[in-house]
């Protein structure tokens, strides 16, 4: 009796996409399926986003603009505070986002090894990022109250004189950078848990018959392979760094004086003071700053897999 077997490329032939003509990728769904999608895409982000980079460019009003090239840009650089909160944004977001990856990693080790109560441990690290970013703000003002805050009456007990730590210019940014950090850990923790668990327990095995010992299992094979998941952690928390304001402004708005202020603030104080163009600019620069960085970033970190 003979036997015959499909070769892989024959089955691959047999896909739709490779009896397409031309070449064509298959798709069962029609130009029109995709029209919604594409207006609603094209009125709510490409319209407004061209719309700022003209606005840029212009001294305007709810009634009248005015063409100036490129003198709001040249203001913005100008101005010092606006300069200091261009480099509190870039140090936030970095300081933010390397704490919640190495933060979350820790976490996830943790709760995913054999302890006791791991799922309510989850849940308790997890739900911060579920309260309100504004209430969460309002909260730690009164805890980081230097006179009358729980935090520097806790350390007072124990003859620390604690600082003020949203009133000393030292140490404000630092304080909310903390803050952002507890309530933000707790997804970076959850998609490392995630990654983590999808490593096969077949490699895990065969190193422990190897004589591999918790901090060799942890180096070779959970960091290498749970890489997707730490580009995905560095990516949100960069962009969520980046464009922070709500914590910010609920914590100190961007005081003492403009020791804390970050670029998203600086632009709504623009705005609040009828600065329409200039704080348009400062929202064309804040965009391109975060593409400039997240892109090459993206790119860099994916261009080589592990493949499991």
């Amino acid at each position: 009796m003979t036997v015959t077997s499909a070769r892989p490329q024959d089955r691959v032939d047999s896909t739709p996409a490779a009896k397409a003509a031309g070449g064509k990728v298959y798709t069962p769904y029609s130009f029109w399926f995709y029209l919604p999608t594409a207006v609603i895409y094209t009125v709510l982000f490409l319209v407004p986003t061209f719309a700022s980079f003209y606005y840029s460019l212009t001294r305007w009003s709810l009634f009248e603009s005015k063409f100036i090239g490129l003198d709001n840009f040249v203001t913005f650089f100008q101005e010092p505070a606006l300069v200091k909160g261009f480099t509190n944004t870039l140090v936030y977001a970095v300081v933010t986002s390397g704490s919640k990856v190495v933060l979350g990693l820790l976490l996830a080790v943790l709760l995913t090894s054999r302890i006791i109560g791991r799922g309510y441990l989850r849940s308790v690290v997890f739900f911060p990022v579920l309260v309100s970013t504004v209430g969460v703000g309002l909260l730690f003002q009164v805890l980081m109250n230097p006179e009358r805050g729980i935090i520097n009456g806790a350390l007072g007990v124990l003859g620390i004189d604690g600082p003020g730590w949203l009133t000393d210019p030292k140490w404000a940014l630092m304080s909310i950078a903390a803050v952002d950090v507890w309530k933000g850990v707790g997804l970076a923790t959850l998609i490392y848990i995630a990654g983590i668990v999808s490593i096969p327990r077949e490699y895990m095995e065969a190193a422990r018959v190897d004589g591999a010992g918790s901090w060799e299992s942890f180096r070779r094979i959970v960091l290498p392979l749970c890489k997707p998941a730490t580009v995905t952690v560095i990516i949100l928390s960069l962009i969520g760094g980046l464009r922070s304001f709500e914590l910010i402004w609920a914590m100190t708005r961007g005081g003492p004086g403009f020791t804390s202020d970050v670029i998203s603030s600086v632009i709504y104080k623009q705005y609040q003071a009828g600065f329409y163009g200039l704080s348009t600019a400062g929202n064309v620069i804040l965009f391109v700053v975060v593409t400039a960085i997240i892109l090459p970033l993206s790119w860099f970190l994916n261009r080589k897999e592990v493949d499991m």
